[in-house]
């Protein structure tokens, strides 16, 4: 794939001393979808700023189609990047129209050109029917497709969007994103976009770049991100898990609280033997009712098709484990648990 965007070495510090992005590499290839994911005030929403043109950079380079198109010294204008921006707020003028909040970036096209474009990107977020109302007149999800779609209209090269679901209702969140994900992808649109929640990320992205205290930790696909990785902050950013030593028993085999380990695997993967702890995620703890291995539950959460169980092994290590939801048991009972660690995510414990 072509390199739509790539980033070097970029850094931004505001007022001499506070310094918010440092050293970031990021590139994005033509019609994929990144995501920049991480806690709040990380420096996620000043790298998408730096990107659009909003912010000058201390120092690195964005290149856009191989062409620089930010360095230290020159800044192209916003204007003159071709990228079209989704706000938090989506920032619809709210005494116009969605048919002239779409066609406001249209300057130099006929009156036809401009319902021809409104109509057919109004056909595809299935909702023409709302070309003559208000902002005030649509639901959060209208609007925020609204929203995308004046992005969209001037067919912008590459797409940024902070924290676009923000403001979306819980319940309508997970088919919007799919949605929205299936649009840019059908137009084959370069996007970013920004956010702090991974299931958002997961659902929308190709690729994703943790942040966190201005740097980027890690960049890789969701898979990898989840399954591999490459230290604890991410590890403990990433979904749920908990951290249990890992040591060599006495026949010089690998073992966590929970039993043994494949020696082999753990051998292959380290360079050093001593001090180590092991990520267990829920999904590596099998329940079993029948298994001679029990562990009390402390906490449960219903989540509907599952239950989500804190349980403690051995009166002394806790450890998550998720149950399907017809598995009710109650707090304080012991459940019968097994091992089931495909991945094995190993750190030196500090």
């Amino acid at each position: 794939m072509d390199k739509k965007l790539i980033i070097s070495n970029l850094s931004l510090t505001f007022e001499e001393k506070n310094k918010v992005l440092s050293n970031i590499n990021f590139h994005i290839d033509d019609s994929e979808i990144g995501c920049i994911l991480g806690p709040s005030g990380c420096g996620k929403t000043s790298l998408l700023r730096a990107i659009a043109g909003f912010e000058s950079i201390s120092s690195g380079t964005i290149l856009k189609d191989g062409v620089c198109i930010t360095n230290s010294v020159e800044n192209t204008p916003v204007a003159n990047r071709n990228m079209g921006m989704v706000f938090q707020d989506y920032a619809l003028f709210p005494n116009m129209d969605v048919k002239s909040n779409i066609v406001f970036g249209l300057k130099n096209s006929t009156e036809l050109e401009k319902d021809n474009r409104v109509n057919y990107l109004l056909d595809l977020v299935n909702l023409v029917d709302c070309k003559n109302k208000y902002p005030h007149e649509l639901s959060g999800g209208e609007q925020q497709r609204i929203a995308l779609v004046r992005a969209l209209a001037p067919s912008p090269d590459i797409i940024l969007m902070d924290e676009p679901f923000s403001n979306i209702d819980q319940d309508i969140k997970e088919e919007l994103v799919s949605d929205v994900r299936s649009l840019l992808k059908e137009l084959a649109i370069t996007s970013i976009i920004v956010t702090h929640d991974q299931n958002e990320a997961f659902n929308l992205a190709d690729k994703v770049a943790i942040m966190n205290n201005g740097t980027i930790q890690q960049v890789g696909i969701p898979y990898d991100i989840y399954h591999k990785p490459v230290n604890k902050f991410v590890a403990n950013f990433i979904g749920l898990g908990t951290f249990l030593p890992l040591k060599k028993n006495n026949k010089g085999d690998f073992e966590i609280p929970l039993g043994p380990l494949d020696n082999n695997r753990i051998k292959n993967e380290l360079t050093k033997f001593d001090n180590l702890e092991m990520l267990i995620r829920p999904d590596d703890i099998i329940h079993n009712d029948l298994s001679i291995k029990k562990a009390k539950i402390l906490e449960k959460q219903f989540r509907g098709a599952e239950f989500l169980y804190k349980l403690l092994y051995n009166n002394e290590h806790q450890i998550l484990c998720y149950a399907p939801s017809h598995h009710n048991h109650e707090i304080g009972e012991l459940i019968g648990i097994e091992l089931d660690i495909q991945h094995y995510v190993i750190f030196e414990r500090r």
